[in-house]
């Protein structure tokens, strides 16, 4: 009986070795796969990030030509046709066409700097969104209001013309979109994040119905898109939420760790 176990007692060891082997093996395999495929997903994710922050770039790029175009090329025309008009002497006749061209003038100008910002330049995103805020009416349809909490601060020069864009984005769609009455933003400047609320008690939209053709004088959340390409770049998050007639909701976290801070130097402002 011994004789005929002992075959088996020494074949046992040598299989059980084997079959732990494989199990290592196998596990180490799935581990190498299993790296591999994070590695690819991580090198598509960088693709992508690389060519959002490329389209971007190349629309900065643009605004800023676009925008010397107009203040140096159409701005300089204008203004020139304008002082041939005063030079015909005939105020009376002129006149009509010299408010005109005022308007135009204007109008101009109010695109070039929505185009370049020049106080986001100069004095960074703070000031920048007070100003922001001051471009609307205060005697218009919607009231407007940004705020500002925390501990406002500089950011790297391209980020921040970035997050200014979100601003901007924001309140442009609530503007052209929403029909509120009150459009609010706060900007809030914590330790290790910023973060935007936008909010409005506008027609609001519904936000699983994007894909079907929207009936006339309604509206869409299409203009997130734009928004969720430039937080995607400073590899945020935004959520949001709305109804048809329950107003608009949309939160935006910017994590501080891909936003190189400055200094703080512009207090709290809200403009009503």
């Amino acid at each position: 009986m011994t004789k005929t176990l002992l075959p088996f007692l020494l074949i046992t060891p040598i299989l059980l070795l084997l079959a732990g082997g494989i199990i290592v093996f196998v596990i180490r395999d799935q581990r190498r796969r299993l790296r591999q495929q994070l590695q690819m997903q991580q090198l598509r994710e960088d693709a992508q990030q690389q060519a959002l922050e490329a389209a971007l770039l190349a629309q900065e790029e643009e605004r800023q030509r676009i925008a010397a175009d107009l203040h140096d090329g159409v701005g300089t025309t204008l203004a020139i046709a304008k002082m041939h008009l005063h030079a015909l002497g005939d105020p009376a006749r002129t006149k009509e066409a010299t408010d005109l061209l005022d308007q135009v003038i204007t109008e101009v100008r109010r695109i070039s700097r929505n185009l370049l910002p020049a106080a986001l330049q100069k004095f960074g995103l703070p000031f920048a969104l007070d100003a922001l805020a001051r471009t609307v009416p205060p005697d218009g349809h919607t009231k407007v209001i940004i705020e500002q909490d925390g501990t406002p601060r500089r950011l790297d020069p391209g980020l921040e013309l970035i997050v200014y864009r979100i601003a901007q984005e924001l309140l442009g769609n609530g503007l052209k979109h929403a029909q509120a009455s009150l459009l609010r933003i706060a900007v809030d400047f914590q330790p290790q994040q910023l973060s935007l609320h936008y909010s409005d008690n506008g027609v609001g939209f519904n936000p699983i119905a994007n894909d079907v053709l929207p009936a006339l004088g309604t509206r869409t959340g299409l203009g997130l898109t734009n928004l969720r390409s430039r937080v995607a770049v400073l590899r945020g998050t935004l959520h949001h939420e709305s109804a048809p007639g329950d107003g608009t909701r949309v939160w935006i976290t910017l994590p501080l760790p891909y936003l190189v801070t400055d200094e703080a130097t512009i207090n709290t402002s809200i403009h009503e």
